[in-house]
């Protein structure tokens, strides 16, 4: 019951921020919980789902290649930036960052909740997106690595 409170007191913020990707996930959730399939289904989108997630957004990002829109002529032209490399540069550290997010979340499962809770607010109130837990467990994991140098 606890958790149902939970969702639909993030369902009322969602509809209050008129945050349309957060209303959905949060009424997915709850009808999959209200129609008793979420105790089947919740395991297998909390294993696979970030992986799923990942794998849409790489696609949606993938699309300006396969329409035509960005080829090697664009990826050229773009190379002689300092800004494309600036932007190559980050991609890569992110990249990174969300490797070791993972591996966090893996290690360290209670941090999953502050982490999503921290998610959701800046999804809800500051119109962020819901990358936020793999990128922040990434962060997360960097900067806890810097407290162990210091302290140990």
């Amino acid at each position: 019951m606890q958790s149902t409170i939970f969702l639909v007191i993030l369902l009322i913020i969602g509809v209050i921020a008129k945050n349309q990707s957060l209303i959905v996930a949060l009424a997915v959730l709850l009808v999959l919980k209200f129609t008793g399939i979420g105790d089947k289904v919740f395991p297998l989108i909390q294993q696979k789902g970030i992986n799923w997630g990942v794998t849409i957004i790489t696609i949606a990002v993938l699309v300006p290649i396969a329409t035509g829109d960005i080829g090697f002529k664009q990826l050229q032209e773009a190379m002689k930036s300092s800004f494309a490399w600036i932007a190559l540069l980050s991609g890569i550290f992110v990249a990174l960052i969300a490797s070791k997010g993972i591996i966090l979340l893996q290690e360290d499962p209670h941090i999953t909740a502050a982490l999503v809770f921290g998610t959701i607010l800046a999804v809800a109130l500051l119109n962020g997106v819901a990358v936020g837990p793999l990128i922040g467990a990434g962060i997360a994991y960097f900067a806890m690595k810097i407290v162990e140098y210091f302290t140990a």
